[in-house]
């Protein structure tokens, strides 16, 4: 347990500014995702320091494809989460309203990520917003070494508590869910508005993190084209047309088992919608062997990084990132 950065007393109150909950606590009370507490007027962070999960994962598992493809990432994750979903693969940790795992110290995890090999950290499998001063101080140690800094996150940080990871973040995956309706948040995740997710996006991109889009197309309940077109409309006008957007298949479970697997060829409407739409760089995701996985060149129409599932091979790219049969310049860092 250590004293959080991120809050501010409120008329006798603390006032969380981690998540845009904007949790508001009387003396003993925890916010909503169950690691913050206020204690004596001050806002503890629960699980600062304990990870319940830790792993090494390539890069394009988070997916974060257009930076260092085939890169090597330790990805920790805690307990606890500001969203609610039916449907999370990871429910055991992010639903859990209990502090489990092992004490890792922001040291030793950077100790980790360098003897193993790894390019960087990643702040994954629950939402790393709610840990954000965990993140922080191992974030910045990681950047003293030379580490990327990657958040896969669902996008419903503050004003603030960007502010306070632009000392560390290098990129971010913004997970979309249900193609960003305002109905599926509600219903599904309880959560009131999506407009803090644009928000997020736009600081993150003022703040020179590179973002990069998911969408989790759920079947029945989250798979309009009507939601999706507002959605990548409001992506175009904050980030451009050469932010990657990646559809991704959705796997039942948690609580919402009884609904199937994400239809490949509804994935490959939203791929199309997308494109027609302008998006240079338009994905599927967790579908193996697609074609749609791999990155082409918006201009000569060259593949340029060639994917399945995990794995990333550079067929047509010159060290700065430029198509080497048309020169286009594609911006993916490498």
């Amino acid at each position: 347990m250590k004293e959080a950065v991120l809050y501010r007393r409120e008329d006798g109150a603390v006032v969380c500014t981690a998540c845009s909950r904007y949790c508001r606590l009387s003396d003993g009370q925890t916010g909503f995702c169950g690691v913050r507490k206020n204690v004596g007027g001050h806002l503890n962070l629960l699980n600062y320091g304990i990870a319940y999960a830790v792993q090494i994962d390539p890069i394009e598992k988070k997916p974060i494809l257009h930076m260092k493809p085939g890169a090597s990432i330790l990805s920790i994750g805690t307990t606890g989460c500001n969203f609610s979903c039916r449907y999370c693969q990871n429910y055991d940790m992010s639903q859990r309203k209990e502090i489990l795992g092992d004490r890792i110290d922001p040291e030793r995890i950077v100790k980790l990520a360098m003897a193993y090999g790894c390019d960087g950290i990643a702040f994954t499998y629950n939402e790393p917003t709610i840990f954000m001063e965990y993140a922080h101080d191992v974030g910045v140690l990681a950047r003293k070494h030379g580490l990327i800094n990657i958040f896969v996150t669902n996008g419903y940080e503050t004003t603030e508590s960007i502010e306070y990871a632009s000392d560390f973040l290098d990129a971010a995956t913004v997970d979309f869910k249900g193609n960003g309706s305002p109905e599926f948040y509600r219903r599904y995740i309880a959560i009131g508005s999506v407009e803090p997710i644009y928000d997020t996006i736009k600081a993150l991109i003022d703040h020179s993190v590179h973002v990069e889009i998911t969408d989790l197309v759920v079947p029945h309940i989250g798979d309009s084209l009507e939601e999706a077109e507002k959605m990548i409309s409001r992506i175009l006008r904050i980030g451009g047309n050469e932010i990657p957007v990646s559809f991704l298949r959705f796997h039942p479970d948690y609580l919402l088992r009884d609904i199937e697997a994400t239809p490949t060829p509804l994935l490959e409407e939203h791929l199309s919608l997308a494109r027609n739409m302008g998006v240079s760089y338009a994905y599927i995701g967790n579908v193996p062997g697609h074609q749609a996985q791999s990155t082409y060149c918006p201009k000569c129409g060259a593949m340029l990084i060639k994917r399945d599932t995990f794995s990333s091979e550079i067929v047509s790219l010159d060290h700065q990132g430029r198509c080497k049969k048309c020169g286009y310049h594609t911006g993916i860092i490498l």
